[in-house]
């Protein structure tokens, strides 16, 4: 036990440098923080206030509006870490250094998971605490019903949100084309679905996701089933990662 406690330990450090030391993957996992935060301040500060009454009686989904930018970030970040291993034999360099496959993937998606995790909660507070702070009379606390819960799983999505475009990307082996596809459903495909069937769109990924950043959603999933929801979606894309990954030639 104690000698495959020390060859995993190494391994979760490396995968950890390699995102350290790839500018994209830094980079777009540190664009979560100000990209959320910086458009729920704007938007408090502009128009957050004039505009409270048509948040209507759910406050806090509209505390969370910038999540709709950041979640791109997210995206972005767990796409170009498993990206960087299909570029110029990079992968053939990392098995050559860890031959077990299923502990490099593994290792590789729980650092991934892990840092969006961490910046998603930072993130999450950091958004709701300031914006709330530019909203006056308006403004409601993380004691506001439903508010809490929101903030913790705002921090959820975002990490679940970058395992499932991460476990795409090893699936597909492009870190362009997960963010080709998965971009466009977010801002577009998404919301006509919503539109034209209503029921089966709160089972999509981000749609259930999001349920869980609402004070009280209608349907017939709650905040943390549809989150459950958005986690066998992550879930499944990883599993499927896998597969290509044990299959595959590097």
């Amino acid at each position: 036990m104690r000698a495959t406690a020390l060859a995993v330990r190494p391994v979760l450090h490396s995968e950890w440098i390699k995102i350290r030391s790839v500018r994209a993957s830094l980079g777009s996992l540190m664009a979560i923080l100000p990209v959320t935060v910086g458009i729920a301040l704007l938007v408090s500060a502009t128009v957050g206030q004039d505009e409270a009454d048509n948040l209507g009686a759910d406050p806090v989904s509209g505390a969370f509006y910038a999540l709709n930018f950041g979640q791109i970030a997210a995206i972005a970040f767990g796409a170009t870490a498993l990206s960087a291993e299909f570029h110029n034999g990079a992968l053939r360099t990392t098995l050559t250094a860890v031959p077990d496959r299923t502990r490099f993937y593994l290792s590789k998606m729980a650092v991934v998971g892990a840092s969006a995790l961490l910046v998603g909660m930072v993130t999450s507070f950091a958004s709701f605490l300031g914006g709330q702070a530019f909203m006056g009379s308006h403004a409601i606390g993380l004691d506001h019903p439903g508010a809490l819960r929101a903030t913790v799983g705002c921090g959820f999505y975002l990490a679940l949100m970058a395992l499932f475009a991460a476990g795409l990307t090893a699936l597909l082996r492009s870190g362009v084309a997960v963010l080709s596809i998965l971009i466009p459903f977010i801002l577009i495909v998404s919301f006509v679905v919503t539109d034209m069937a209503e029921g089966v769109a709160q089972y999509l990924p981000d749609r259930a996701g999001q349920l869980v950043l609402q004070e009280a959603p209608q349907g017939a999933l709650g905040p943390w089933a549809g989150l459950g929801v958005m986690a066998l979606w992550a879930a499944a894309a990883v599993v499927a990662g896998w597969a290509a990954v044990r299959r595959r030639d590097a």
